[in-house]
């Protein structure tokens, strides 16, 4: 009877999960049927150009040619040179290894057709602490160096004495020691009762640059932070003025103290006023974690995001990029970050060179170490500090990355995973358009689709987003946004002259920010001259009324003919249109030329009569037209930082000369940047929003006309043709819809960052 009474049971569960089964297959079916289909992972239509391998001419060194170069230059058994990070300044450290360009004319012979590649080479550069000097050679030729050449003379015009060099992480961490044998243990209770630091702890230190007042000067003040997350506005009120002039650690010693805004002549003076009670004590308190950038809400909706539809419409391979009608070379150097060659817009050559050359700042405060502050970041090395860029953050999370190899103060080439970011991005507003509302009713128009080329480098507390974008219409802009933390000073009596307090005891500190770019210009060819064109109110007889007069806008056009007409100070009136122009004219008789845009809301420039001007004299200029010398490669130098009163480089002798730059190949060097006054909304970071400046090269009769109209991407309808496809691919957009190929989320950057220990 059991089992009879089992069979019925199984017999309608058997049928209960066949009926389940249908219904879920269904539901299933449905829900698959009605999901959009993916976007196509490649291009529906291909690239307009072919890459041409002949651009690897400008590509970063490969991982196994910066390891080929350093087995050559350590075979040079004479050299004696030593490759670990933790190499002391008296030894003979191989610092640098890079990319040495070509000469401009033997590039151009090879990228054209009508000459031989040129020699592949490497800039290596080694500082002799056993000798007292620095030697830049050209190592050569890749893959299988076979000679290396000193070429510090005929590069900088002098000797590199051994204190020009910047401070390596093997100098760090001797400093670190330095500190922890003879500064915390004899300030032991001050450092208990004033900053909280117990027996083990340590606070973290900021050093000042420059490091000193003249050449040969190597004493550097050294600021103290609260060891945290966004130590750079936590200052507690400590600075000690550190002597590490001698190549030999042993002999390195504190020169002056200062602590809650008075000076001390040493480290025991301080102590022992303290310990008598006759100096202000600042007393210990726990201070908020307001530098943490850890959200203070959870994530509720994603934001918008970008993606292909049809692929994607630029190309990269190796270190060539296609893009409709553009295409460039593209490289990372280690000291002055990102650029571009060989660019060139429906196969014209419009620029040879675009460039990255410094990032300067000059701080006021009332604090001893921020009062001589003044930073060259290339000194230390723009590139070298391009991380791994966060997918979705630094960059739209479906772009093109790209890896980069760097050899500088390590002791092996090393991998920066998607250290560069390539992406097609709407810019978010039409690039041209309009709507006919009388006699002929039609709309025109076309969306703003840029390329957009990128890095990001984290230098210390401040963060850069360099950006190079080319335009449909033929244009190419250079700019840079700045982000991360500000540099502060502890709030002493008069610092609020110098800022805006930010925080408990906090000032933020008033700085410059001037950014140079190097903008090597073949308009039409290499024979160029530089225009200037303006407004002037004229007043004009009226034709039909000879007795009335009316003030008219006139068209001031004029050519500067040498270096030093062509040199554009910040503070006198500059015409509102430069031209880069060739001898060529477009179909309406007018010289076909690029005009130099420059935006930019920059500080005032340090006065010339300042010893450390010299180092950084192009900033004096907001553009300077000289005639292109292979030896005038950059405006500044990794030697500028640590000796501003000799400099290797020193921008205004490259005007000196005054040759002419009439029918010449021209070299434009473009500063932009912008005033800091931090303030509140400053903590914890500063935003991009109006923190940057740059240069638009924008075709000024170039073309006969406007090339865009030429874009595929051009809309335009009359009425009873707004539903056609015809000439409007966003009327046919619901019916293309489809949903994007994402790769997965990783980040491995943290493997890259600095260390000192």
């Amino acid at each position: 009877m059991a089992e009879r009474r089992r069979n019925p049971l199984v017999k309608w569960a058997l049928i209960l999960f066949v009926l389940t089964s249908v219904i879920l297959n269904i539901v299933l079916i449905a829900i698959h049927s009605s999901r959009s289909p993916k976007c196509s992972a490649h291009p529906v239509h291909p690239p307009r150009g072919t890459h041409d391998e002949r651009s690897l001419v400008f590509a970063d060194l490969t991982e196994e040619e910066y390891a080929q170069v350093q087995r050559y230059m350590l075979k040079q058994k004479d050299l004696d040179l030593s490759i670990s990070q933790t190499t002391k300044p008296s030894q003979n450290y191989l610092f640098l290894i890079d990319l040495s360009l070509p000469k401009k004319a033997e590039a151009l012979a090879y990228l054209d057709g009508k000459g031989a590649k040129p020699v592949r080479e490497a800039t290596v550069v080694v500082f002799y602490g056993t000798r007292g000097y620095i030697k830049e050679y050209v190592v050569g030729p890749l893959p299988n160096p076979t000679f290396h050449r000193d070429v510090t003379i005929e590069r900088y015009n002098t000797s590199l004495p051994i204190n020009s060099r910047t401070v390596t992480i093997g100098e760090h961490v001797l400093i670190s020691k330095f500190f922890e044998t003879e500064l915390y243990p004899k300030l032991e209770k001050l450092l208990k009762e004033s900053f909280g630091v117990g027996q083990g702890e340590k606070l973290n230190t900021f050093e000042h640059l420059p490091r000193g007042v003249r050449s040969g000067d190597r004493k550097t003040w050294m600021s103290f932070f609260r060891d945290r997350s966004g130590m750079y506005i936590h200052p507690v009120g400590f600075e000690v003025l550190l002597n590490h002039e001698s190549v030999n650690e042993s002999q390195w010693r504190v020169d002056r103290v200062f602590y809650n805004g008075k000076y001390f002549d040493s480290l025991e003076e301080l102590q022992h006023q303290y310990d008598s009670g006759s100096v202000k004590k600042i007393v210990y308190k726990k201070s908020p974690d307001y530098s943490s950038l850890k959200p203070k809400t959870k994530p509720l909706q994603i934001g918008p995001q970008q993606f292909y539809a049809e692929g994607k419409r630029y190309s990269v391979k190796d270190n060539h990029v296609l893009y409709l009608d553009w295409s460039f070379a593209f490289g990372l150097n280690s000291l002055t970050g990102m650029r571009v060659f060989d660019v060139r817009f429906k196969g014209e050559r419009i620029v040879y060179e675009l460039s990255v050359q410094e990032a300067m700042s000059v701080y006021g405060a009332v604090t001893p170490g921020m009062i001589l502050t003044k930073f060259l970041d290339s000194s230390t090395g723009i590139g070298r500090y391009a991380y791994e860029l966060v997918r979705g953050v630094d960059c739209p999370y479906g772009a093109t990355y790209v890896d980069t190899y760097r050899y500088i103060d390590i002791p092996a080439p090393m991998r920066y995973r998607n250290s560069i970011c390539i992406f097609e991005h709407n810019m978010g507003q039409p690039l041209r358009r309009h709507f006919s509302d009388f006699y002929q009713n039609s709309f025109g128009g076309m969306a703003n689709s840029a390329l957009v080329f990128r890095t990001i480098t984290a230098i210390g507390n401040y963060d850069y987003m360099w950006d190079f974008i080319f335009y449909q219409n033929g244009a190419v802009e250079a700019k840079v946004h700045a982000t991360g933390y500000i540099s502060s000073s502890y709030l002493v009596e008069g610092s609020l002259k110098f800022g805006h307090q930010v925080a408990e005891n906090v000032l933020g500190n008033i700085h410059t920010h001037f950014i140079n770019f190097k903008v090597d210009m073949d308009v039409g060819g290499m024979k160029n001259i530089f225009q200037t064109k303006d407004m002037e109110y004229v007043n004009v007889s009226l034709p039909w009324m000879p007795d009335r007069y009316a003030m008219v806008p006139q068209l001031v056009e004029k050519q500067l003919n040498t270096e030093q007409e062509a040199a554009l100070r910040h503070d006198t009136k500059t015409p509102r249109y430069l031209h880069i122009a060739s001898d060529k004219t477009n179909k309406w008789g007018h010289k076909r030329s690029y005009r130099l845009q420059v935006y930019s809301f920059a500080g005032d420039h340090l006065p010339e009569s300042q010893a450390e001007e010299r180092s950084m004299s192009w900033a004096r200029y907001k553009v300077a037209i000289t005639k292109h010398k292979d030896l005038e490669q950059t405006s500044s130098s990794l030697y500028s930082q640590n000796d501003m009163w000799t400099p290797a480089v020193d921008f205004s002798t490259y005007i000196e000369d005054n040759e002419s730059i009439v029918d010449e190949d021209l070299v434009a060097w473009v500063t932009a940047g912008f005033l800091h006054i931090p303030h509140a909304e400053d903590i914890p970071n500063t935003v991009t929003v109006g923190n940057g400046g740059g240069v638009l090269l924008r075709p000024h009769n170039y073309f006969d006309e406007d090339p865009s109209i030429h874009s595929a991407d051009g809309v335009y309808f009359k009425p009873g043709a707004e539903d056609s496809c015809e000439h409007n691919r966003m009327a046919c957009l619901t019916q293309d819809v489809c949903s994007p190929v994402l790769e997965t989320f990783t980040f491995q950057g943290f493997f890259t960052s600095m260390k000192f220990d």
